[in-house]
C-alpha cells in the first residue's frame, strides 16, 4: 500500500520541508518584526502619542537632587515626547561672545562640569531613549528642551515664535517640532509680572498677541500647544480665585483694574488667553475631561508649603490641542498632587501628561 505520510523520524519529529533561502531570510524578518513589536510598541505607532511637560525649575538641580524618581515617573509612562521648560542652562559661548542657544556651556571648568552631570543623566535609562533638543538663554534662566524617542524623527524643528525667523527666541521660550500629521509647540511664557512700570505687563501683552498670531498661521496643521503657559484661564484653575485676584506685593495696585491680582490670573491675562483659544480654534485638552475642580489633582503650581502661599496652587501647565484631535484625547492627567507636593520631584511645577489614540487611517485633520 502507497504511503501518504513520512516515516517518523527517530528524534520522533518530521523533517520540515526544506526552504529557499528567499523563504529563510523572509521568515526571519517576519519572527524579528514579530518579537520588536511584542517588544516595543512604538514600532506600531507612525507618530507620537504619548506626551510629558514639566517645568523642572532648573533641570540641573532636579538631576543632582530627584532624578531616580523622575526617571521611575518617565519610565512608568513611557512619552515619546517630554518637553521641558526652565532648565536654567546656559547657552554655550564665552563671555562677550555671540551664544549658541542650542548647545550647553562648556568653556570653563565649573560649566563643563555641569554639564558632563546633565549628559550623564540623559544618557542613562530611560532617557537614553531620546534625542535631544535645547533652547537656552545666555544664563541661568528660563531655557526650554525637546526630548523625543529617536525612533520618531521630527520633519523640522525650529526655536521661534516667527515664521521667518533662524534664531531661538530670547531667553530660550520655544522649540516648535513639526511630525509629519501636527506640530508640537513648547513654550515658557513670561511671566506677567506685579508692576505696570517695570514693563512686565506689556511684555506678557506683547506675548500674547505673537501667540494669537502664531496659532492662527499655524492652525493648516492639527496643533498641540504645551509647556508653562503661566496662565490660569478660569476660577475653576485655581484653589483660592478670592485669594489670587486680591494678590498685590507693597500694597501696589496697578492702574487698570484688571491688571490686579496674581500674575497669571489677572483677568486682562485670562481674556487674552481665551481669545487665543478661541481664535486658534484650540481647546484645554485637561478641562475637556474633567470638568470640576479637583482640590487633591487639579493643579500643576503649587506655592511654598512654608508661608502665606501654602495649599495656593494654580493650573498653568497645559496641554493645548486642536479642536480636530479632540475626539482622540485618551487622557490628561497632573502627576501631582497635595500641599507637600508630592509628584513635583523638586520643582513647584509638576509633570503633565496628555495621550492620543491613533489617528484612523481615513481621518482628514490636517
Amino acid at each position: 500500500m502507497k504511503r501518504f505520510f513520512k516515516p517518523i523520524e527517530k528524534d520522533g519529529s518530521a523533517k520540515k520541508p526544506t526552504l529557499s533561502t528567499n523563504q529563510e531570510d523572509n521568515e526571519k524578518k517576519e519572527a524579528s518584526e514579530s518579537e520588536e513589536t511584542k517588544n516595543n510598541g512604538n514600532t506600531m505607532k507612525k507618530e507620537p502619542l504619548k506626551f510629558i511637560t514639566w517645568n523642572a525649575n532648573s533641570l540641573l538641580l532636579r538631576v543632582k537632587n530627584n532624578w531616580p524618581g523622575f526617571s521611575k515617573f518617565v519610565s512608568d509612562i513611557d512619552p515619546d515626547v517630554i518637553v521641558i521648560q526652565e532648565v536654567r542652562m546656559p547657552a554655550a559661548g564665552s563671555k562677550g561672545a555671540p551664544k549658541n542657544s542650542g548647545e550647553i556651556k562648556d568653556d570653563t571648568n565649573s560649566s563643563r562640569e555641569e554639564k558632563k552631570i546633565l549628559m550623564r543623566a540623559l544618557s542613562s535609562s530611560p532617557f537614553g531613549n531620546y534625542r535631544v533638543w535645547w533652547s537656552l538663554a545666555d544664563s541661568k534662566y528660563a531655557g526650554t528642551a525637546l526630548l523625543v524617542k529617536k525612533c520618531f524623527q521630527p520633519v523640522k524643528v525650529s526655536f521661534a515664535l516667527d515664521q521667518t525667523a533662524s534664531k531661538h527666541e530670547p531667553d530660550g521660550r520655544v522649540i516648535l517640532a513639526e511630525f509629519k500629521t501636527f506640530r508640537l509647540l513648547n513654550t515658557y511664557a513670561p511671566n506677567n509680572g506685579w508692576k505696570e512700570e517695570e514693563n512686565s505687563f506689556q511684555r506678557r501683552r506683547k506675548w500674547d498677541k505673537r501667540m494669537l498670531e502664531v496659532v492662527v498661521r499655524l492652525s493648516d496643521k492639527p496643533l498641540i500647544w504645551c509647556g508653562d503657559l503661566n496662565v490660569s484661564h478660569e476660577e475653576i484653575d485655581v484653589s483660592h480665585p478670592e485669594f489670587f485676584s486680591a494678590a498685590k506685593v507693597n500694597g501696589y495696585v496697578p492702574p487698570n483694574k484688571e491688571d490686579c491680582g496674581q500674575p497669571g490670573f489677572t483677568l486682562s491675562e485670562r481674556k487674552r488667553f481665551g481669545a487665543i483659544l478661541k481664535e486658534g480654534k484650540l481647546i484645554d485638552a485637561y478641562r475637556f475631561l474633567h470638568k470640576e475642580r479637583d482640590m487633591e489633582h487639579g493643579f500643576s503650581w503649587s506655592g511654598n508649603p512654608i508661608g502665606k502661599y501654602r495649599g495656593k496652587r494654580m493650573r498653568i501647565d497645559y496641554f493645548i490641542v486642536s479642536e480636530k484631535l479632540k475626539d482622540r484625547i485618551i487622557q490628561c492627567e497632573m502627576h501631582g498632587h497635595g500641599i507637600e507636593l508630592e509628584g513635583f520631584y523638586g520643582s513647584d511645577h509638576c509633570p503633565v501628561s496628555l495621550e492620543l489614540s491613533p489617528a484612523s487611517p481615513d481621518s482628514n485633520e490636517s
